[in-house]
């Protein structure tokens, strides 16, 4: 139901968007002249085909005789129309509004029902997300050119196993965010109890390991990193030799 009413408001929204754009090209279409009335007709017959939720409703072209004395009287032809909504094509769009398919090779329904079918799509929501941080260019993935079909499984393989430190982490930095009713700043500066392990990784950049008088010491540190670093286990510590 909420997937309906948020395409419905979806379609309303691009209707009148659609509507006000359909208007200012019929305005600037009758400011144009024409040698012949087939041609004005023409314009605008290939204007209203790329009006999605429009019609032509009505058209008038009036014939328009030059004032200028070096055209001898040149007879010119201008063209008006106003534009309706195309009913038809709305409503093929209201049918379709909350509505998506999903197919599967499973035909038994005792195997896969259609509630579990649509459970299991869901589940793989997140799945999804994850494989848009394989595919981000920070991991520069697409800067690393394999040849033989084991090499290739060997980094799928690595890109998985990436890819589940990635989700693990960042769902422990959530929860460990919402037990304590804590928040960091986003990329906006607002507050927020749901950060990308992206961004957690973004805010320890620039930290460097200095050693100084034969001790080492970490630069860059303030207390925004460290509150950060307290929400991970122990042996992110020890990475920063915070513990011994």
């Amino acid at each position: 139901m909420e997937r309906r009413e948020s395409d419905l408001r979806k379609l309303t929204h691009k209707v009148i968007k659609a509507e006000s754009k359909a208007v200012q090209d019929l305005k600037k279409l009758s400011q144009e002249r024409f040698a012949c009335v087939a041609d004005a007709i023409k314009a605008l017959s290939k204007l209203s085909k790329q009006f999605k939720y429009h019609q032509i409703n009505v058209s008038i072209v009036t014939q328009i005789e030059s004032n200028k004395k070096d055209t001898s009287g040149e007879i010119s032809y201008q063209i008006s129309a106003t534009v309706s909504q195309d009913e038809s094509k709305i409503n093929t769009e209201l049918l379709s509004a909350g509505r998506f398919i999903i197919a599967t090779n499973v035909l038994d329904s005792q195997e896969l029902s259609n509630d579990s079918m649509l459970s299991e799509y869901k589940a793989q929501q997140s799945c999804e997300r994850g494989f848009g941080f394989l595919k981000d260019p920070l991991f520069f993935a697409d800067s690393i050119f394999l040849k033989s079909p084991e090499r290739i499984e060997s980094l799928g393989m690595i890109m998985g196993l990436c890819l589940l430190v990635y989700t693990l982490a960042q769902r422990h930095i959530r929860n460990a965010l919402l037990e304590s009713k804590s928040t960091i700043k986003n990329q906006l500066g607002k507050a927020t109890n749901r950060p990308t392990l992206r961004w957690i990784f973004q805010c320890f950049q620039c930290i460097h390991l200095v050693t100084l008088n034969q001790e080492k010491h970490i630069s860059n540190w303030n207390k925004d990193r460290d509150f950060i670093l307290s929400l991970l286990p122990d042996d992110c510590l020890r990475y920063y030799q915070l513990v011994s």
